[in-house]
């Protein structure tokens, strides 16, 4: 008897509809157990020293949800803070806080109690804000960077530039993209079929979760990674381009206290931004390193310190402002220094 031939392509099409018809939590595959609840391995490799881990991060965490919630209330009571720069400060902070409050918690949870199971439910809900909140941070750090260019660049038209719409405009682009992000990547991530249920980190992340299937993956490797790339390279790309106009503006400008305050504006920005791009695209741009420890460092890094690392722009600007008006924000006393130096370098020339 002659074995009919199968039509793979029928079979694969089929299976497409399949996993986009029907929510993951249903999806039951031939000859593949269902998975319906993930363990994270987190910092067990540390051993002993985790209540050591407990103690440092819950500090820090602390820290950085008291150092955003002061700077979101001191610019929401003092009026003289409602500007694009405190505006756009206000809105990173709120952002940080809640990325800190997806993340840190459970984190904290596993190192305490060991072993504790998450349901696939449980695991995308943090995944989906992890990457909205992630990717809104960084776009807004972005738009930071662009009114710090027009504050110096261009200061006679800054309040024309940075209006109310145009501020909100950035704001909503920035979490919009961080939604439309989020769900590609949470969308494309439990359509797969899972196998394993160690987590090889200490919370839902991209690329551990992944490694888990025990379907092809290529496709959605791919989605990730095209993803990931864009929304570190195209904010990368805007910065770079920011600051090498900035430092060329800056050193046009005549008074050496003119120029200090130019460069003085932003060194805290761009600090935040080297850091939170460093690290994000060592992890996501190389996601096959094997080195568990070097991850897991890398991503203490960007989910814990740097948000606490933003909250200092906030008292570099508030210090610069008390010592004769040097602030971040152009709309304050710093903007009549600028356009003093800027009208006086158009004299020059």
């Amino acid at each position: 008897m002659t074995d009919i031939p199968v039509a793979k392509g029928n079979f694969l099409l089929d299976d497409f509809l399949y996993c986009f018809q029907t929510p993951v939590w249903q999806i039951q595959r031939k000859n593949v157990t269902e998975v319906t609840e993930f363990i994270f391995l987190g910092f067990s490799f540390f051993g002993k020293h985790q209540i050591t881990l407990f103690v440092v991060f819950l500090t820090i965490y602390i820290l950085t949800l008291a150092g955003d919630i002061v700077i979101v209330t001191i610019i929401r009571v003092d009026h003289l803070l409602r500007t694009p720069m405190y505006f756009f400060l206000s809105m990173l902070a709120s952002s940080e806080a809640a990325y800190t409050l997806v993340i840190v918690p459970r984190m904290l949870f596993s190192l305490i109690l060991h072993n504790q199971p998450i349901s696939l439910e449980g695991c995308a809900t943090p995944m989906f804000f992890f990457v909205t909140l992630a990717v809104n941070s960084g776009f807004l750090l972005t738009a930071m960077g662009y009114d710090c260019y027009v504050a110096i660049c261009s200061p006679l038209r800054y309040t024309v530039v940075m209006s109310k719409g145009m501020c909100a405009g950035l704001a909503c682009g920035s979490f919009g993209t961080g939604l439309v992000m989020a769900v590609l990547h949470v969308a494309a991530m439990f359509h797969l079929s899972f196998c394993g249920t160690v987590v090889d980190h200490f919370f839902c992340d991209i690329y551990p979760v992944m490694k888990l299937s025990c379907t092809d993956s290529t496709i959605n490797e791919m989605i990730n990674y095209g993803v990931s790339s864009s929304v570190i390279l195209v904010p990368v790309g805007l910065n770079f381009i920011t600051y090498i106009l900035l430092v060329s503006t800056s050193l046009k400008i005549p008074s050496t206290r003119g120029r200090k305050k130019a460069f003085a504006t932003c060194t805290s920005h761009l600090t935040v931004v080297i850091v939170h791009y460093g690290c994000t695209s060592i992890i996501y741009r190389k996601p096959k390193s094997e080195n568990s420890i070097e991850k897991d460092l890398l991503s203490v890094t960007y989910t814990i310190i740097t948000p606490l690392l933003s909250p200092v722009v906030e008292p570099c600007c508030l210090q610069s402002e008390e010592q004769g008006g040097q602030g971040c924000s152009t709309q304050s006393r710093g903007q009549k220094h600028f356009l003093t130096d800027r009208i006086i370098l158009s004299g020059d020339l």
